[in-house]
């Protein structure tokens, strides 16, 4: 069995896209999963399943909250071992930051990569004190003055990346690693 996280985009944030824990919970057991477990009503879930493709599970997810509750809703699924490589990797680990103001953009991973060269034509001191670090499928964004006035987190969208992304801040990205750790025990 692998550990999977999986992170559901834009739900639960106003009145539409309203998805129940319980009922992702239910879902993700639909779909063969075990040991599934939520944070938060924003759509993270940990859980264990005996496939070794997390896109064929977003995918799956998808259908389900689809066929299920008529929601058209992104998932992004990653193996627990990427999660905890995302943690381990934090570029400012180095230093004290606000955990709420700093984020993870998760990547769809469509190209593999997080693409250098959509950040090329970005002048990093033009969105001081914000600052970026390209990962893996991931990019890291802290924001220390808050994130919802950040202009550079409002470039980060799909059409600059190239790809679908969806953020978590890090006490929740912290808070998924050890839930992973905790289901592999």
């Amino acid at each position: 069995m692998t550990t999977y996280v999986a992170l559901l985009r834009g739900i639960n944030v106003g009145t539409k896209q309203r998805v129940p824990m319980q009922t992702l919970r239910d879902l993700l057991s639909g779909l063969g999963c075990g040991s599934v477990r939520t944070h938060l009503n924003s759509g993270n879930a940990v859980f264990t399943h005996p496939g070794s493709d997390p896109d064929a599970l977003a995918a799956g997810l998808e259908e389900a909250l689809a066929r299920e509750l008529g929601l058209s809703v992104r998932c992004f699924v990653r193996e627990g071992v990427d999660l905890r490589r995302v943690v381990d990797a934090n570029p400012f680990a180095d230093r004290a930051v606000d955990p709420a103001r700093f984020l993870v953009v998760f990547l769809s991973g469509l190209s593999g990569t997080a693409r250098p060269e959509a950040f090329a034509d970005l002048d990093p001191g033009a969105y001081a004190p914000d600052e970026f670090v390209l990962g893996e499928r991931e990019v890291y964004l802290l924001c220390p003055d808050g994130i919802r006035d950040s202009k550079l987190a409002k470039l980060l969208t799909g059409r600059r990346l190239g790809e679908d992304g969806t953020a978590r801040n890090w006490n929740t990205v912290t808070r998924l690693a050890d839930m992973v750790d905790a289901v592999e025990g």
